[in-house]
């Protein structure tokens, strides 16, 4: 009876720490595993508009583009069942900052996702 109710006791514990939130570049907080590394963060020397285009079009050709923030140059896809942000900062008047994260239907994370459209988008910059 003790081992059944310690047994329980440590699942309740396991799902309380495993589940919880994450927030998404757009500023949202969703349901989802929280401690899982799901951004992949690069540097171009490019203006702003052209990564932003670059990213537009390698989403679309990958998945479907389904938000286009201009004010905060922030953008959603849907990619085989998983949601892709990519968000793109100045940091100098040459310099930008591109971040891009990758979720699974259930909340974890794909950080292969977000390294293979990272890539894409560096490539399309040539």
């Amino acid at each position: 009876m003790k081992f059944k109710t310690a047994g329980s006791l440590a699942l309740v514990a396991l799902v309380t720490l495993l589940t919880g939130c994450y927030s998404t570049p757009d500023g949202r907080n969703r349901m989802g595993i929280p401690f899982s590394k799901d951004k992949i963060e690069s540097r171009y020397e490019r203006p702003v508009d052209k990564i932003v285009a670059a990213a537009k079009e390698v989403l679309a050709f990958n998945g479907t583009l389904t938000s286009d923030n201009t004010i905060t140059h922030v953008l959603e896809a849907r990619i085989d069942n998983r949601t892709v942000w990519v968000r793109v900062d100045e940091v100098d008047a040459n310099l930008s900052r591109v971040v891009v994260q990758a979720r699974r239907k259930g909340g974890s994370s794909d950080i292969d996702l977000a390294s293979e459209i990272d890539k894409q988008i560096a490539l399309r910059l040539r």
